[in-house]
């Protein structure tokens, strides 16, 4: 299968970023891509609410979903939005951080809404607080497709294997992880989780990324660390998409995660435990 990630350094203006992915989108159906993922927030990397606020839109109106569900129509591939920051409706203003899966007649075959919330102190100038700008799904999720059984996970969900434990055990194959980590810490540990997610689980993973520096009208400027990468079942490296924009293909075969889980068939081993105390 030809898989193609999209690397993005979306600013904070969701008009002027649809564009740009559209580009990417055709560039990577042209040249033979049945799955196209792009990275978390594609419509818009923004630090600053108010911005969020002014910019975003529902699902329902959402104009970057609308334009990328018509293209996946039109180019009859699938497309994994690997996610889009949309406003929820919910009292206390938060918006969702939402992935979807699009099928090649332009349906929504499946929305994943990011679990896990950033909120960490990398160091004393960057910060982040993810949860209070956005409400926390609560559903893992699984999509067939022809392709093979997809799981959905956004970014900082890659901290947690047992997420990505219970996905393989209940089929998944693929597992999409779109991110926009930080340079400081993706430099020290994106290869390694990303690695260590595929081994585990057996899977491919497939994790499209945002990268450089973000243009921003208001809010603090950021950086993210790129190097959107493809990971076998095996924990080979198939693909890395460096540090600037632009799409990154990647051909596999979904045979080698039966292959991969016989050799080593750890998902069936789980053994009840107790303590400590």
């Amino acid at each position: 299968m030809g898989a193609a990630l999209v690397q993005l350094s979306s600013g904070d203006d969701p008009a002027a970023n649809l564009p740009v992915i559209r580009g990417f989108i055709a560039q990577a159906a042209a040249a033979g891509a049945s799955l196209i993922l792009t990275p978390e927030v594609s419509n818009c990397v923004s630090t600053s609410r108010t911005r969020q606020a002014e910019v975003l839109q529902s699902e329902a109106e959402d104009s970057t979903l609308a334009a990328l569900r018509e293209d996946a129509a039109a180019l009859g591939c699938w497309i994994l939005i690997g996610s889009l920051a949309l406003k929820s409706g919910d009292p206390d203003g938060r918006f969702v951080n939402r992935s979807f899966l699009i099928a090649p007649d332009g349906s929504i075959r499946a929305r994943y809404d990011k679990i896990h919330m950033f909120d960490v102190a990398i160091s004393q100038t960057e910060t982040y607080r993810e949860s209070a700008g956005y409400r926390p799904g609560r559903q893992a999720v699984c999509a067939d497709t022809p392709l093979g059984r997809l799981g959905l996970t956004i970014c900082y969900d890659m901290r947690f294997a047992g997420l990505y434990r219970h996905l393989a055990q209940q089929g998944a194959q693929i597992i999409t992880v779109p991110a926009a980590f930080s340079p400081v810490t993706g430099a020290a540990h994106w290869h390694t989780l990303l690695r260590a997610r595929a081994i585990e689980t057996g899977s491919f993973v497939l994790a499209p990324a945002q990268c450089g520096t973000h243009s921003a009208n208001s809010g603090r400027v950021r950086q993210t660390y790129g190097h959107s990468l493809a990971v076998a079942p095996w924990g080979e490296v198939l693909a890395d998409g460096g540090e600037t924009p632009g799409v990154t293909m990647v051909d596999f075969d979904v045979t080698e995660v039966e292959v991969a889980r016989n050799r080593i068939p750890s998902l069936s081993h789980d053994r009840a435990f107790v303590g400590p105390e």
